[in-house]
């Protein structure tokens, strides 16, 4: 039973990297949204079938809960953006993606690299998803840096949230529920937050491209 888990999460962990050069690759804003949804459906299975391996019932909460905001809150909340600020694509990347998926596969590289004696130290059945982790969380924090548009930054800070709840749940079974709970409400309410700075970019500068900041330093 324990190896049927351990290949399930493992199966999930290759799941979240592909999903995370996915992201990396997609210009289109739905896309990246759709793509978000899928991390967060795959979160829920790994975190449940490690709930059921370890008989934790908190980790059933956790799936829930991840089930409710990155799943179905979430996702809804970005397309209501996406549908308000009539955005839809992601045109002008930082960095052509050629180059920024090169990058992104260094930092797999380096990321499973650093995680090795980590891992090793890991009592945890997933142990080895530990470098899977860190390099979703690398690609999330590199697709931040790479693109202009506000909404695919925010998208890119979700996506590094959830590679750090996949990191917990595969390095320790999961965090305490009141963490959790505060980490949710943080994230939830640093969404609102960012879709209030992203309708004022708009309504100021009629565009989400972040470099059109840059005219408040010539102010």
């Amino acid at each position: 039973m324990s190896t049927l888990v351990n290949q399930l999460i493992n199966l999930c962990a290759a799941v979240l990297l592909l999903l995370s050069f996915a992201l990396l690759a997609q210009r289109r804003v739905l896309s990246l949204i759709h793509l978000f949804t899928l991390q967060g459906a795959t979160l829920v299975l790994s975190t449940a079938a490690m709930a059921h391996f370890t008989e934790q019932p908190h980790l059933y909460w956790s799936a829930g809960l991840t089930l409710l905001l990155k799943v179905l809150l979430m996702p809804w909340l970005l397309h209501r953006m996406t549908e308000r600020l009539n955005v839809r694509w992601d045109v002008e990347p930082l960095i052509n993606i050629p180059t920024t998926m090169l990058l992104g596969i260094v930092l797999v590289i380096f990321a499973f690299n650093l995680a090795a004696p980590i891992s090793s130290l890991s009592t945890s059945i997933a142990r080895g998803a530990l470098g899977i982790a860190l390099a979703c969380l690398l690609l999330s924090f590199l697709m931040m840096i790479t693109r202009t548009k506000a909404i695919a930054q925010v998208i890119g800070f979700l996506a590094m949230e959830n590679a750090l709840f996949f990191a917990a749940t595969s390095a320790t079974y999961g965090m305490p529920m009141v963490v959790e709970l505060g980490i949710a409400l943080d994230v939830l309410v640093g969404m609102v937050v960012l879709g209030v700075f992203m309708f004022q970019i708009r309504e100021q500068f009629d565009s989400l491209d972040i470099r059109q900041l840059e005219r408040l330093k010539e102010e």
